[in-house]
């Protein structure tokens, strides 16, 4: 039970991280936070994405280069152009690995207005530290592990940011409805979408790229969208007023 336990709070640990700081706030700026608050948020960040812990400038560049070139060969994950979820996981991965390394020409455009803490950041991507998680991770399966199929998990906690991104990319450009005809495939898949925290709700935030709650029907439910109104409530973070944009929501 322990084991299970650890893997849904890694799970949705991560996933808060990667939607609330990494995609909300450092890629949109959807909010403010005091300097403090966003030191805070990025030791939580690099705590609970571990092994696959992610820069907040790359992430903020790459989905930059996302929402500009959706669905086109220069997007840097479309299921598109991929011939399954792994070629896309991996093409990901080179681009990242661009913009982190500073080689990407094509994502000069998207540059600043993302929190940077440059000495965490490196200390993150330092091979021995990504081995490091990963030792922690199976020194605790060794320890409380009462099954061998639960070992099956481990995989998933080495690369939990890039299952993350996977499904959201893969599953919210193929899958599911659309409430606004976007240029581009994006889709609302919303059956799956309690894995992801609001983040398959694609067609409705590639619309609306500034509004923090990413449901926009009354039956859409945006559940990282509670939390961000109640840090705003309580001073924690301040919300942006989202940028004016006139549409009509499909009936």
């Amino acid at each position: 039970m322990i084991i299970l336990v650890a893997f849904v709070a890694h799970w949705y640990l991560s996933l808060f991280a990667q939607t609330f700081f990494q995609h909300r706030y450092a890629a949109h700026r959807m909010f403010s936070m005091s300097g403090l608050w966003e030191r805070f948020f990025f030791l939580f960040t690099f705590f609970t994405q571990g092994s696959s812990f992610m820069s907040p400038r790359g992430y903020a560049l790459m989905h930059r280069m996302h929402h500009a070139f959706s669905d086109t060969e220069q997007d840097p994950h479309s299921p598109h152009y991929s011939s399954n979820a792994f070629t896309m996981m991996w093409q990901t991965r080179n681009v990242y690995q661009e913009i982190w390394l500073r080689t990407s020409p094509a994502a000069d455009r998207f540059e600043g207005n993302y929190p940077e803490w440059v000495s965490l950041e490196e200390f993150g991507h330092r091979w021995y530290v990504r081995v490091g998680w990963g030792a922690v991770y199976v020194a605790f399966y060794v320890a409380f592990a009462t099954a061998w199929w639960q070992y099956l998990l481990l995989p998933i906690h080495f690369m939990m940011g890039a299952v993350h991104g996977a499904i959201v990319n893969w599953g919210g450009h193929k899958y599911g409805y659309q409430n606004f005809d976007n240029n581009d495939k994006s889709r609302n898949s919303l059956v799956f979408d309690f894995l992801t925290g609001g983040e398959l709700f694609q067609n409705n935030h590639h619309k609306l790229s500034s509004r923090a709650n990413f449901g926009v029907k009354w039956w859409e439910f945006d559940p990282t969208y509670p939390v961000i109104w109640t840090l705003d409530k309580v001073g924690i973070i301040k919300l942006n007023k989202p940028k004016a944009n006139k549409v009509r929501i499909a009936a």
